[in-house]
């Protein structure tokens, strides 16, 4: 009786093992990373870096037809804060309804993914300097949603994002929106709006519209972005301009700029402005950027420039 049970048992598991296999498509991939960074006549310490993640995912459809994905990224740069998921999703594609993501780690809301789309090689212009202002977005993090839908008409997404509150980080939700039109061929015409509930004194809500446009192997593009403060004094203004070349197919240079103006008097324009290369061979790429800032977060006599290079390699 007992050598019938165990391989009836054996049987099952078996059986339960081959369902699961052919009900969802399992995918691991997988990155890596060398970086020097630093600033020039600033003390950093040791430039050197390394960034390395596992992606696990597994895939599969409903009697439904929708399809439903999960998505786990284990990522040693979060071990100090003893959260070694970088990014845990689960993502509902529900057709011409559209998709809902909810991410229990790493999420992004529609502002946040928005900040500044100017097209780079590497970084923005505001990037690889300690203490700059960088470009207004919206919230992310851990368990919030986000929808999008293209299937309203040709070449328009639609998306909104909400992160509830959480008493602590987040004081009250916040939730953003955000439009993108591709329907013509190169160019893309975007907007968002939405509100920043972080800080337990005051909300900030941001709006931002840009434009890109591609052409044989130039991609220029603008954006424009507002701070609206409860805070008195405390609103902002940025704009942004990107250039970016295809030197090759695998090859590309970019110069941008951008300039952070500020309602309090006390401060002064943060203007950025900075060179960006890459360079693909196969599953390496190799990257780098000089970024040159003034008025660092707008302090007048705060002038300061910064770069990085990088070797990073897919599998």
């Amino acid at each position: 009786m007992n050598n019938l049970k165990k391989v009836g048992l054996t049987a099952l598991a078996g059986a339960l093992v081959s369902v699961s296999a052919n009900a969802a498509d399992v995918a691991v991939s997988g990155g890596a990373s060398i970086s020097f960074a630093g600033e020039e006549s600033q003390t950093t310490g040791n430039g050197w870096s390394m960034n390395d993640g596992i992606t696990f995912s597994m895939a599969g459809e409903m009697d439904n037809g929708w399809n439903v994905t999960v998505t786990q990224v284990l990522n040693d740069d979060d071990v100090a804060s003893n959260q070694v998921f970088d990014t845990r999703t689960l993502k509902i594609d529900m057709g011409d309804s559209g998709v809902l993501t909810f991410a229990g780690i790493g999420g992004s809301s529609v502002l946040d993914a928005v900040d500044d789309v100017t097209p780079n090689a590497n970084e923005e212009a505001w990037a690889d300097v300690t203490g700059a202002s960088a470009a207004p977005g919206g919230t992310g993090g851990a368990n919030m949603f986000h929808y999008s839908n293209s299937s309203l008409m040709d070449g328009l997404t639609v998306s909104a994002s909400y992160t509830p509150s959480n008493g602590t980080t987040e004081v009250e939700s916040s939730s953003d929106y955000g439009i993108v039109y591709t329907g013509i061929d190169g160019l893309t015409i975007g907007a968002a709006q939405g509100e920043d509930n972080t800080s337990s004194s005051a909300g900030v809500e941001t709006e931002t519209m840009y434009v890109t446009y591609t052409f044989d192997s130039f991609s220029v593009g603008y954006q424009t972005s507002e701070d609206d403060s409860e805070t008195a004094n405390s609103d902002q203004d940025f704009t942004a301009l990107g250039i970016s070349y295809a030197v090759s197919d695998d090859m590309s240079v970019s110069l941008n700029t951008s300039t952070h103006e500020y309602e309090s008097s006390t401060l002064s324009d943060q203007e950025a402005m900075g060179v960006s290369v890459s360079y693909t061979m196969g599953s390496m790429t190799l990257t780098a950027n000089h970024n040159s800032i003034d008025n660092v977060a707008g302090t007048s006599t705060n002038d300061r420039s910064g770069y990085a290079m990088s070797v990073a390699f897919a599998f």
